[in-house]
């Protein structure tokens, strides 16, 4: 008996004596052998099993001889299963009608009655090629996956900051674990190219890295985008397809966003990352998958817990290590370098000579707020870098004088001059002074709930 038994086979046939012997020598070299006279059942036992190879007699009671019910369940097996690997009974006046099959989609054949050894070995053999064939729909989803991300422009982190130095160093202490890793920090501050350093520096760099952004995904399309889903599932499923924690399997997954995650689906992502299996939509089948998780938001989480906006047993099972990312304007020092990585990379895009800022400009940008943070850095240099007729940036290249640094701008004009959106924006600003950042007392303090406060801080991007 083989001890590392693996694979599922199911056998259908309308023969009892030939399924009891097959099964009594078959479950010695497998994990699971299942039988069935009736074909029937078919379409409902590949729903609610993943089996590797169905092996199917070509002649029931209904069509004894003309082989054409064993075509009609080969088709439908494939339509249902289009990785499905079929192995077909027929008796030695068959072997054209087996050959024909085999044009048409079946693996392999087997002549009754059969050798033990020979059943065994077309069995191992088509099992192998069930692995190979799964192994190749996974590679598809994961290239198109990483197709995505070839165009990453910038795959460094830039930073000689003090508190860069910081998150440089936790990188390069949590990397080299499986320790599952919550980054924290403002819109546009570069969650995403932490968790790529954190993979690339990983055990794991040489498989994928996935990315979701949970806050774009609606709780309808939340499983079959996470999960996968079944061909036929619903109405845009026209294929099978491997969800994103498949995806990763044995790489790394990213949640960007996970503070946006309703309730109940913090639910059903907790039950996967606990029981480390999903289950495609339209099947009962559980798949194991094997992934690094790192998770990232711009919401103050942990008073999310505490309001109940956020669970805290999945706060828990994310946040073995939490990387605290600070906002452009705690980093200053980090302005210039920047500043001149963003003007090579888009002068070299748009062809221009443009080799630097200018002292004047640094100062400025130094002196700014920066709510969008990196991000609104980036998209500010590529529009002077695409409108300056200057070889050395300059201020007014980066109209900055239309970005009045916030701070400023409140205490310098009064109520009457501003329009609502201003109005709002001082208010909450002073809310959360007043209360230390909290966001429950704030919100209490303006008249809203917490989910509105949250929606006004990214807004005005506070």
């Amino acid at each position: 008996m083989n001890d590392q038994r693996f694979g599922k086979i199911l056998i259908v046939d309308d023969n009892e004596d030939l399924l009891k012997a097959a099964k009594i020598f078959l479950k010695r070299h497998f994990a699971q052998v299942d039988t069935e006279t009736n074909p029937d059942l078919l379409p409902i036992l590949t729903h609610n099993e993943n089996y590797d190879v169905i092996l199917l007699d070509m002649n029931f009671t209904k069509d004894v001889s003309s082989g054409q019910e064993g075509f009609y369940w080969l088709d439908r097996i494939l339509e249902l299963d289009p990785s499905a690997v079929v192995v077909l009974i027929t008796a030695y006046g068959d072997v054209n009608l087996a050959v024909k099959a085999i044009k048409e989609g079946a693996t392999d054949f087997v002549l009754k009655p059969w050798e033990n050894e020979r059943l065994l070995a077309t069995l191992s053999s088509a099992l192998n090629l069930r692995q190979k064939k799964l192994e190749v729909n996974l590679l598809k989803d994961q290239k198109d996956t990483l197709q995505q991300d070839i165009d990453n422009k910038f795959k460094d982190i830039i930073g000689q900051s003090v508190a860069m130095q910081k998150v440089f160093e936790t990188i390069e202490r949590v990397a080299a674990t499986d320790a599952n890793v919550l980054i924290l920090g403002e819109n546009g501050t570069g969650k995403e190219l932490i968790a790529r350093a954190i993979h690339r520096h990983s055990r794991r760099n040489r498989e994928a890295f996935v990315g979701v952004d949970l806050g774009s995904i609606t709780a309808t399309l939340f499983e079959s985008e996470l999960f996968g889903h079944k061909k036929g599932s619903f109405t845009d499923a026209k294929e099978d397809r491997a969800g994103r924690f498949e995806q990763a399997h044995k790489g790394t997954l990213f949640l960007d966003e996970i503070g946006n995650l309703p309730l109940p689906l913090q639910a059903k992502l907790l039950a996967v990352l606990q029981n480390r299996q999903v289950t495609r939509v339209g099947t009962n089948r559980p798949v194991d998958v094997n992934i690094r998780l790192i998770s990232a938001t711009n919401m103050p989480i942990h008073d999310m817990v505490y309001d109940n906006g956020f669970r805290q047993d999945l706060l828990y099972r994310i946040n073995t290590i939490e990387i605290q990312l600070p906002p452009l304007r705690e980093r200053v020092e980090d302005i210039p370098v920047l500043a001149d990585h963003f003007i090579s990379f888009y002068s070299k895009k748009y062809n221009k000579d443009i080799r630097k800022a200018s002292e004047p400009l640094i100062k400025r940008m130094s002196k700014y707020h920066w709510p969008g943070n990196i991000r609104e850095l980036q998209h500010s240099i590529e529009r002077a870098v695409i409108m300056s007729n200057h070889n050395v940036l300059q201020p007014e290249d980066l109209f900055l004088q239309k970005m009045a640094q916030p701070d400023q701008k409140d205490e310098s004009v009064t109520l009457e001059h501003l329009n609502i959106e201003d109005v709002e924006r001082i208010l909450i600003r002073k809310a959360l002074q007043k209360h230390n950042g909290h966001i429950t007392r704030a919100a209490d303090e303006l008249g809203l709930t917490r989910s509105s406060l949250y929606r006004r801080l990214e807004k005005y991007g506070l």
